[in-house]
């Protein structure tokens, strides 16, 4: 579409731009693009938190169809991401870009399908424990990461594109690597934290707690009580990588437990310390804190 860069940030910010489903997110984005400048237009699926993102001027206008917008940025659920996706007219060479918590699901169908469109997946690394757009803020990503996932098939004008309008949107890390990398990436880095903390609350010691809980305690269970529907779909949506991660960490507690009975047994840690001391010296080592990987591009913006 932009065949120029020194010419894209001038035409970027003329761009006619979509927000396709009006959540913590999408509402997000809206904001973040009208606070860099950006005239935003809004869709959703059922009336009321569009009308609320109209109200508080979130977004500039209500799209009543798709074919006149450069860029469609859709924030829905994955399947109903590919459903609007495979059977809405865009405007032909349309940049389409999704920020699914799954990219291959996305991937695979759009360019299973013949369309004239240029598909850019990309996952903001940002949120709250609330949903919905009455918790929408401009800042939400302004410390956060972007992940763009692409591959033989991503048009590079609309790449760069995307990755200007992520810059304007605030946010800290540029993230690029396949879809699959992705994937398997964050069933460790998200989707396997959402388990262990839904896990760790399921325990009847979770009654009368108030006060004798600390940092530790917040930081297991912050996440616990997100929605189980949204989250059920998108662990089975990359349950290949996530059943890994969790035999992974099954594996792991098995250990610990059997260095535990052992030292319950001859009063010595030496064992326990030992097994312990794997773990906590790659963090102290700095590994969650890495960007070194294979297919893995970081860029700092800001």
């Amino acid at each position: 579409m932009y065949i120029l860069l020194t010419d894209l940030y001038v035409k970027v910010k003329t761009m006619e731009i979509c927000i396709v489903g009006l959540g913590l997110i999408g509402g997000s984005m809206a904001m973040a693009l009208k606070r860099a400048g950006y005239r935003v237009e809004g869709f959703n699926r059922s009336p009321k938190p569009l009308q609320y993102a109209l109200e508080n001027n979130i977004v500039d206008g209500a799209a009543s169809s798709f074919e006149k917008y450069d860029a469609v940025i859709v924030a829905l659920p994955p399947q109903a991401t590919v459903d609007f996706i495979l059977n809405t007219p865009f405007k032909k060479g349309a940049i389409v870009a999704d920020i699914c918590g799954v990219k291959r699901l996305i991937e695979d169908a759009v360019y299973s399908a013949d369309l004239s469109i240029n598909y850019v997946g990309m996952h903001p690394m940002a949120g709250k424990e609330v949903t919905g757009i009455e918790n929408a803020c401009a800042d939400l990503f302004d410390r956060a990461s972007m992940v763009i996932t692409h591959g033989r098939f991503t048009d590079y004008n609309s790449l760069e594109t995307i990755k200007a309008l992520v810059k304007d949107m605030g946010f800290k890390y540029l993230v690029e690597c396949s879809a699959e990398l992705h994937d398997r990436k964050i069933a460790y880095t998200s989707q396997l934290a959402h388990v262990v903390s839904n896990a760790y609350v399921n325990d009847e010691e979770i009654e009368g707690c108030l006060g004798f809980t600390g940092g530790s305690f917040q930081d297991m269970t912050r996440i616990a009580g997100v929605d189980e529907n949204a989250w059920a779909a998108l662990y089975l949506d990359n349950a290949d990588n996530l059943l890994n991660k969790c035999n992974n960490l099954i594996a792991c507690l098995q250990g610990f437990v059997k260095e535990l009975e052992k030292a319950q047994g001859d009063g010595d840690t030496a064992s326990l310390a030992k097994f312990l001391s794997v773990g906590a010296t790659a963090y102290r080592n700095g590994k969650a804190e890495n960007f070194v990987g294979d297919g893995i591009t970081v860029t700092q913006l800001k």
